[in-house]
């Protein structure tokens, strides 16, 4: 089956600017190509979800990981995989940086019209409803930046009557977004009016509710814990060795030998502890490392935090594996993936995206988003 690839060219001049992306079709089970600097593919994996490309230099001033890291607010989970490390003080020092992570406040039926407080949406707090489904239910996120969102089902968005969009023509759901800090949504003015009476009483909504804060400051919200039911969690971090693992062959920055698929597949079984030795003819499975394979590594560290994780906790590991790069010695490279919430209202945090680093501060950066 024939996918897409959307490859955006290097812009060098405001003439270039005006150019529209080269498309070139290729077979997924002959994709392979090389990644200029700041080159960026657009892989079409299947007709609801794509896979983006991006591979650059972190000492680059050009670079956009960190503005794309800030895209995904809410992650679930983030894992990172060494090979050819027996642990020691790599494993002490990013297990200690994991632990590191704040802890994340569970706030049982919040009655909705609380996430006006100013406290919170000038507070840098976020959080997003807890236990419910984007396709069915009524749900909520707060970003950091005040941006509230409703995703409703039909009858409870013509209650509720604040102005918002329709997901796809001809849906029954319907998305809400108000941006709380915008001066007209100051206490007394006609749309903050609006908002609060839709919250209180044409759709008094009330739902379980997670926050974070960065640094785990709960200070903006004690006037919530004070008068609800809550419990503070802290993730759930889990580190193990993974002994004759078989790597992907010729594994290099360059990235001009493999295939992202095969990659991120071997990746995921890794993660997930699927067997990968198997053939071709295998009756069960064929899943197998990437063709050509590598040698065995006799020791991988392979560690994970769960919880409600925030962009500044993946910057923050990130720095710490910069430091691990500058031991003697070094893993040659590092995989990390970081997975957004799967009931999460914008399509492009959904899903999860990964980063490969190498010791020469070289990375890959492979996005997987729902086609929506």
């Amino acid at each position: 089956m024939p996918v897409t690839i959307t490859k955006t060219k290097i812009i060098k001049s405001r003439e270039q600017a005006q150019q529209k992306p080269e498309t070139v079709s290729f077979l997924a089970s002959g994709l392979g190509y090389f990644l200029p600097f700041g080159a960026k593919v657009e892989v079409k994996m299947s007709v609801k979800t794509f896979l983006h490309c991006e591979r650059s230099s972190l000492l680059n001033p050009k670079n956009r990981l960190q503005a794309q890291i800030q895209q995904q607010p809410f992650n679930y989970k983030v894992s990172v995989l060494l090979p050819d490390c027996d642990g020691g003080g790599a494993s002490s020092q990013l297990e200690a940086t994991l632990r590191t992570f704040q802890s994340f406040y569970l706030i049982r039926n919040l009655p909705l019209y609380e996430l006006l407080n100013k406290g919170l949406h000038q507070g840098s707090v976020c959080g997003l409803s807890y236990k419910t489904r984007i396709e069915e239910d009524n749900c909520a996120f707060l970003e950091s930046n005040g941006r509230l969102s409703l995703s409703l089902d039909k009858d409870s968005y013509e209650r509720f009557g604040v102005e918002g969009q329709a997901c796809k023509p001809k849906t029954s759901r319907y998305v809400v977004t108000v941006d709380l800090t915008d001066a007209v949504m100051a206490p007394g003015r006609r749309s903050y009016k609006r908002l609060h009476s839709g919250l209180t009483s044409r759709l008094p909504l009330k739902m379980d509710f997670l926050f974070a804060t960065p640094a785990g400051n709960s200070e903006k919200l004690q006037p919530l814990l004070l008068r609800y039911d809550w419990s503070q969690h802290a993730p759930e971090v889990a580190s193990r060795l993974l002994t004759d693992l078989t790597l992907p062959g010729r594994f290099t920055s360059d990235l001009d030998s493999y295939d992202p698929f095969d990659f991120l597949e071997w990746l995921g079984a890794v993660q997930t502890d699927v067997g990968r030795n198997n053939t071709n003819d295998d009756y069960l499975s064929t899943l197998a490392c990437p063709y050509p394979a590598g040698a065995s590594s006799p020791s991988s560290l392979l560690l994970s935090a769960c919880g409600l994780l925030l962009p500044e906790n993946v910057e923050t590991l990130l720095a710490q594996l910069g430091r691990v790069f500058e031991e003697p010695r070094p893993a040659p490279w590092a995989a990390v993936t970081v997975h957004g919430f799967a009931d999460s209202l914008e399509p492009r945090q959904r899903h999860f995206y990964t980063l490969v680093l190498f010791p020469n501060h070289v990375y890959s950066l492979y996005r997987a988003t729902p086609d929506s």
